[in-house]
């Protein structure tokens, strides 16, 4: 197996949606997207500016093939990021999401995560995590941020091995979660 990490490109975009609807799953897809929620996320990958934009994603490859991404940016950029992204949702969907805050200035946050079930089991997830990691701290970023569904304990006890801690707690729609951070 030949795994490359590499920065996503406006082509991308499509594998992009995919893979960040498969991390929010269906329920919070419909929440967060409607049901045409694909093509939105698509769009918005494709964007210059927006939460899911190709620039704030890694690509993982395997044989040249794109099994799993992971998106992030700097928590202060929130607004500046989620603005476009929910007004291209309440535009195309008819319906502005009520989504509560999701991370803050002062962590780099890890907002979306998914490989391709064919892929899993092979570190992949891992290895994404890390280089994500490693360009906030290499950015001078001086924690890293995610939250986790507190019915996923096997996600919890990953991101606890590659050094995330408990912080708090939020909600996220209807979604009970751990928010998590790792330390430079």
């Amino acid at each position: 197996m030949s795994l490359i990490i590499r920065q996503a490109k406006p082509s991308d975009a499509n594998v992009i949606a995919h893979i960040i609807a498969l991390g929010f799953g269906d329920d919070m897809m419909q929440q967060y997207c409607g049901p045409n929620g694909l093509e939105i996320l698509e769009v918005l990958a494709g964007l210059e500016v927006s939460q899911y934009s190709y620039h704030n994603v890694l690509i993982a490859e395997v044989d040249g093939e794109a099994v799993g991404a992971i998106a992030g940016y700097d928590g202060a950029k929130l607004q500046q990021l989620r603005q476009p992204t929910l007004a291209y949702i309440q535009q195309h969907a008819g319906f502005m999401p009520q989504i509560q805050e999701e991370t803050q200035p002062g962590e780099y946050y890890l907002d979306s995560l998914a490989v391709f079930p064919e892929h899993r089991h092979q570190g992949i997830a891992t290895k994404l995590i890390l280089a994500l990691c490693d360009k906030a701290f290499s950015e001078g970023h001086q924690r890293v941020g995610l939250l986790v569904d507190m019915d996923n304990p096997t996600a919890e006890r990953l991101y606890t091995s590659l050094g995330f801690q408990r912080i708090n707690s939020k909600q996220l729609f209807t979604h009970q979660l751990w928010h998590m951070q790792r330390k430079v």
